[in-house]
């Protein structure tokens, strides 16, 4: 399999309203979100990719632009790439749900939890591997390719290959603007870094 580089998308401006995005419309790099982006093409311009995939949602687009034009590469949008369906608590406030008694399910035993009429972590886990799976089988092994979306996801990507039990995959971390590079075959995975920011000076050249 390819060398997947996970990339979270620039910060917005919606973060700071204290409200969950989720797959809120309309949701834009703000300033800092769109010098991350460009850091991002400028660090990943002599890197040979082979594609660009992105979540949907406005902010993982508008970051994986810089990263596509510098490679002269479309944008493949992946809809399995999508943040994870938070259902009513989309565009609730994080103050609120924090006083909420599932709230330490959440952060504890994420397993156990479904978000009220969307997904539960595990079918969130579930739909991002398969979706990384299919990407990557349309690529030969040694292919380096991009793949941009979101915190959540990309965490419980990395817990699921590296065979963590996904109740710990808040352990992890991912700051926007990141890249996490994962290496996959058919005998198992390796981390090669986790929540880099650039220069990136451990990934190959053309």
């Amino acid at each position: 399999m390819p060398l997947l580089l996970l990339i979270r998308h620039g910060e917005n401006d919606y973060v700071k309203t204290g409200k969950m995005a989720g797959r809120i419309p309309g949701v834009h790099l703000n300033e800092k979100g769109r010098k991350q982006a460009q850091a991002l093409g400028e660090a990943l311009k002599d890197v040979p990719l082979k594609a660009v995939y992105s979540s949907p949602l406005e902010r993982a687009m508008e970051t994986a632009a810089p990263i596509a034009e510098s490679h002269n590469l479309n944008i493949s949008q992946e809809s399995g790439l999508m943040e994870t369906d938070i259902g009513k608590w989309q565009g609730r406030s994080w103050k609120a749900l924090r006083l909420t008694k599932v709230w330490k399910v959440v952060q504890h035993a994420p397993s156990r939890f479904r978000f009220p009429e969307g997904e539960s972590f595990p079918e969130t886990q579930t739909r991002i591997v398969n979706t990384l799976e299919d990407i990557a089988q349309r690529h030969k092994p040694k292919d380096m390719i991009a793949v941009v979306f979101h915190a959540d996801p990309i965490k419980l990507a990395v817990a699921h290959f590296l065979g963590m039990p996904l109740d710990h995959f808040q352990r992890l971390s991912c700051d926007t603007g990141s890249l996490t590079a994962l290496f996959v075959n058919e005998t198992g995975a390796n981390l090669i870094k986790l929540n880099q920011r650039p220069p990136f000076d451990f990934l190959p050249k053309k």
